[in-house]
């Protein structure tokens, strides 16, 4: 499966000791890794298609990126969408406020009625990149419906109401930033983690670390700011549980077979 990995704090930390063991999980998730950091209103994305232990520019943008408050990562391992840069996390635009979105997901959609559109408007072929077009075109259309740039709470409640219904059947290990605030979910067992310090909340999906680790809350929103825990959505109840068989068909039905 893919990896991802998050900081949320309230002044810069060095994380690269922390990127780096992230990163070194790259032979298990060798189809593309992706950076992205948030600073002073900025979205910054690094990428490539490329396995992170195969790249000649990773470290150098680890050494640059890695004194950071507000950032996220992925290693990739495709599932849905070949290898290809279009397909590589993250995925980031902006809504018609002007507010930047960005967007890393580790999970497979197997059944979404939703996001069915978005096959002929995406750039790529993966559902991640899916949910990223829903996410932008479900807060543009609140933004029309309330008539006013989204606050905080008005943000987080359309990510809450996304993930409750794009979750059952469905794996979303995911991590969205607005650039301000991080939101994060996870609906499959063991495969998202938090550890808190004085400095911030580092997220991994597995322990980087002989740190405090503990399990992000399960089939739930939550959101990040300055390294403190902001908000909890709705406990949907939604865990992901393999099905080898909805596995095999997604698969053949993507190969055309």
């Amino acid at each position: 499966m893919c990896e991802l990995f998050g900081f949320s704090g309230n002044k810069k930390r060095d994380l690269t000791t922390l990127l780096t063991k992230f990163f070194s999980h790259a032979p298990d998730n060798p189809d593309g890794w992706g950076i992205a950091t948030f600073d002073e209103g900025r979205t910054y994305i690094y990428k490539e298609k490329v396995a992170a232990d195969k790249s000649n520019n990773l470290l150098r943008v680890v050494q640059e990126t890695g004194e950071s408050a507000n950032l996220i990562a992925h290693i990739r391992l495709a599932t849905v969408g070949v290898d290809e840069y279009e397909n590589t996390h993250p995925f980031s635009g902006t809504d018609k406020s002007g507010r930047t979105w960005t967007l890393i997901h580790n999970g497979t959609i197997f059944e979404s009625d939703d996001l069915s559109i978005y096959s002929y408007r995406q750039i790529g072929s993966t559902d991640s990149e899916r949910v990223f077009l829903y996410l932008i075109d479900t807060i543009n259309k609140t933004i029309d419906k309330l008539g006013h740039d989204l606050n905080a709470k008005e943000r987080f409640d359309v990510i809450d109401e996304i993930m409750v219904k794009l979750s059952p059947k469905n794996k979303l290990n995911i991590i969205i930033s607005d650039g301000e605030i991080t939101y994060l979910h996870t609906n499959y067992k063991d495969s998202l983690y938090v550890s808190n310090s004085e400095d911030g909340a580092v997220f991994s999906t597995t322990p980087l670390d002989g740190g405090n680790w503990e399990h992000l809350p399960f089939a739930r929103l939550v959101s990040y700011k300055n390294g403190e825990l902001l908000d909890e959505g709705t406990e949907h109840g939604n865990e992901y549980i393999p099905d080898e068989q909805s596995i095999r068909a997604l698969y053949m039905a993507y190969a055309g077979l």
